[in-house]
């Protein structure tokens, strides 16, 4: 690994691939198979990364087809930017771009949001109140952070009184590295945790934890900065072998970390967190503190009686087989993305490995076949563990490696080529993703 990371050359070459060199390999692959006639009407619910690129892809597979997108958000969000964002390291306007730059010509969009799913007819009421019938609906929607759940806090509090909130938006992420730096400046006790539920980018928390710990050394003031990190149970990830190497690096980093801590209130003028623990509430004071709340299911999902009933209750999680992404009581439903009632993949990789499953069998039920693809469950992580310096974690449902680059790239080790794979060829990859070319 030496001479990748030495040497003017040797970056050069690697910001080359980076770059330029991973995002024409997500877009280019086998040739494309030829369209496939049809007048079936398809809804996609939701215009974030699932649902983009699978308009996209929809639109050059199928001839004669009616794809209808139905999302009310106007902005499109590069969310794996938003811990970028959070560190300082790029601008809020970094993650946002139009939702209409990068749906295809041939989808219709809806620009209201769906208030109702009815699997039994197929159809979809929009908050507008129309009404959209379909054939085949892919369920898209991402997630619903439940602020709510979160006792004392409101989401204008981020960015005020050592309060931080990365996953709110993009705006929210520049406002909790701006109370980042303040706090940096002070030093004190900072509090970082996650969930109980499943959530987005697992490793996000973790990656906010290491980011706050390397500005405070950066800035010189490391001395006086206490970093405790509330894990949701007694791992810092879902993965044995990288929850390992996590507690390794916050030990060697002087990390604290609080096991079996599900944050539950917030007091801001006390500077108190209270936490539900195996043994009662705790309170933990604070001087900063990033809020990460429980996720779930949107509403609408829910109502719709389309969740698991037997898992993930309070969550909501779509009741899809987990190699198919179909539901399991409505084959003319798929889900793509966060949604999805699976045991892994909540991560914008995962999304990419998404596409190509749910495409074949929705095709293979156009032509009244079966289809022949699965996800295998494969989530990537690019865990930052300072700047410059992340492991590119890559993973399937049974917690086996798989690295994209095997004897390259060695998972579990902080590099240089790693940290350029986040913050450098991630996004052009994920465009090409967008535009249905990866």
């Amino acid at each position: 690994m030496t001479p990748l990371l030495g040497g003017a050359t040797s970056r050069r070459g690697f910001l080359g691939l980076s770059a330029g060199g991973l995002a024409t390999l997500a877009a280019t692959g086998p040739a494309r198979p030829a369209p496939v006639r049809t007048n079936a009407r398809i809804v996609i619910l939701g215009a974030g990364a699932g649902g983009t690129a699978f308009a996209n892809r929809l639109v050059r597979r199928l001839e004669g087809a009616q794809i209808t997108v139905i999302d009310g958000r106007a902005q499109h969000w590069y969310q794996p930017g938003f811990t970028l964002i959070a560190a300082g390291l790029k601008p809020a306007g970094y993650s946002v771009s139009q939702t209409t730059d990068w749906l295809p010509a041939g989808a219709r969009l809806i620009a209201e949001y769906a208030a109702a799913i009815d699997p039994v007819a197929k159809s979809v009421t929009t908050t507008g109140g129309q009404r959209v019938d379909y054939d085949f609906l892919i369920v898209a929607t991402g997630l619903t952070l439940d602020w709510g759940a979160i006792e004392g806090f409101s989401t204008d509090m981020i960015g005020r009184d050592g309060i931080g909130a990365h996953y709110h938006s993009p705006e929210a992420a520049a406002a909790t590295f701006r109370a980042m730096e303040d706090f940096v400046a002070r030093g004190g006790q900072a509090l970082i945790g996650r969930p109980a539920t499943e959530m987005k980018c697992a490793g996000a928390p973790l990656k906010l934890a290491f980011l706050l710990e390397d500005m405070a050394t950066r800035k010189g003031n490391r001395a006086n900065v206490r970093l405790t990190y509330t894990a949701q149970n007694k791992t810092l990830y879902g993965v044995p072998i990288v929850s390992e190497k996590v507690r390794m690096l916050f030990g060697e980093r002087g990390i604290d970390v609080a096991y079996d801590h599900v944050l539950k209130a917030i007091d801001p003028a006390r500077k108190v967190a209270t936490y539900t623990t195996p043994d009662g509430d705790k309170e933990l004071g604070y001087d900063f503190i990033n809020v990460i709340p429980p996720q779930r299911a949107p509403q609408v999902v829910r109502e719709a009686g389309l969740s698991w009933a037997d898992r993930w209750t309070d969550q909501g999680w779509l009741e899809v087989d987990s190699k198919t992404l179909r539901h399991l009581r409505y084959p003319e439903i798929f889900a793509l993305g966060d949604v999805a009632g699976v045991p892994k993949g909540k991560t914008a990789a995962s999304v990419k490995w998404h596409q190509p499953v749910v495409e074949d069998h929705l095709v293979a039920a156009l032509q009244g076949r079966e289809g022949t693809e699965t996800f295998n469950g494969y989530t990537s992580c690019p865990l930052i563990t300072r700047v410059g310096r992340a492991m590119l974690i890559e993973f399937d449902y049974n917690n086996n490696l798989v690295p994209s680059f095997p004897g390259i790239i060695p998972p579990l080790e902080e590099l240089w080529i790693s940290w350029l794979m986040k913050e450098v060829a991630l996004k052009a990859t994920y465009n090409a993703m967008l535009r249905g070319d990866a």
